[in-house]
């Protein structure tokens, strides 16, 4: 069973997108590029290439990859009405058994968003190395999520699943998560791509009670079918919500958005 079956609904309307001066640093990634494509990996229902749509021109096509065919359609069901004369194929493999639809193939962009955690992350790189382009760069991005978050909602939150769920932070039907056991920046080191930099970009992202529990349930870690009952711990959420929001409503996320840009050395543009 994929590790976000089911929940690609709630994906699609409660994950967040990028941050604007992301997508700013990503598009000039592909810069004097006529026709750019774009490959996705655990592209999930679609928030990077949404996200870059307005910076992609008419030429460009995209690639997304993500093991769930439920969240391929429904990024598909996303993405159509914003085409435009773009083009989008979907991939359900894992990352690291994407094969291209044509020969020849080189994609000018890879990005891997919230996901790469979950990859077998040399095979991932080793197939980018295969459809890269020279000058192409990896993006390896994300911004932590609402069990890691420091603030004290989020850990009135963390305490609240716990208590349902048990002290281990859950991962779907895999059991219980397990922190990576090296950084990315050395995965991307012992790969090709050993030219990185990092960029952080600070953010202040509001919530209300509704979309916290939306985005619970697109979770690995409080998806519906963890709960033996589900009914009950969200009528508890959300009363714990909204006294946290007792002022106006609205519940602050102030984090950190980083992207890990690696290029092959010598071929930065």
């Amino acid at each position: 069973m994929p590790l976000f079956d089911s929940v690609d609904r709630h994906y699609a309307r409660y994950r967040p997108r990028l941050p604007d001066k992301v997508v700013q640093l990503l598009a000039h990634t592909w810069r004097g590029t006529q026709a750019p494509t774009l490959l996705d990996l655990g592209a999930g229902t679609g928030q990077v290439a949404l996200s870059m749509l307005p910076a992609l021109p008419p030429t460009a096509h995209l690639d997304l990859v993500d093991q769930d065919p439920g969240m391929l359609r429904t990024a598909l069901d996303e993405l159509r009405p914003h085409l435009s004369e773009r083009t989008a194929t979907v991939h359900a493999v894992p990352a690291e058994q994407f094969v291209p639809a044509q020969p020849g193939y080189q994609t000018d962009l890879i990005t891997c968003c919230r996901a790469f955690h979950w990859m077998d992350r040399p095979a991932v790189l080793a197939m980018a190395d295969r459809f890269a382009a020279p000058h192409a760069a990896v993006a390896i991005m994300g911004d932590g999520s609402l069990w890691t978050h420091p603030a004290e909602w989020t850990a009135a939150l963390r305490n609240l699943i716990r208590s349902h769920l048990g002290e281990d932070r859950r991962a779907g039907t895999t059991g219980a998560y397990r922190e990576p056991g090296r950084r990315y920046e050395d995965d991307l080191a012992d790969s090709v791509f050993g030219d990185i930099t990092e960029h952080r970009f600070p953010f202040t992202r509001p919530w209300t009670p509704r979309g916290v529990l939306g985005y619970l349930r697109s979770t690995s870690f409080a998806r519906p079918d963890l709960f033996a009952d589900h009914t009950g711990f969200e009528e508890q959420a959300q009363a714990l919500l909204r006294r946290h929001a007792a002022q106006d409503g609205v519940l602050h996320e102030d984090g950190v958005f980083t992207v890990l840009l690696a290029r092959r050395p010598g071929t930065s543009r």
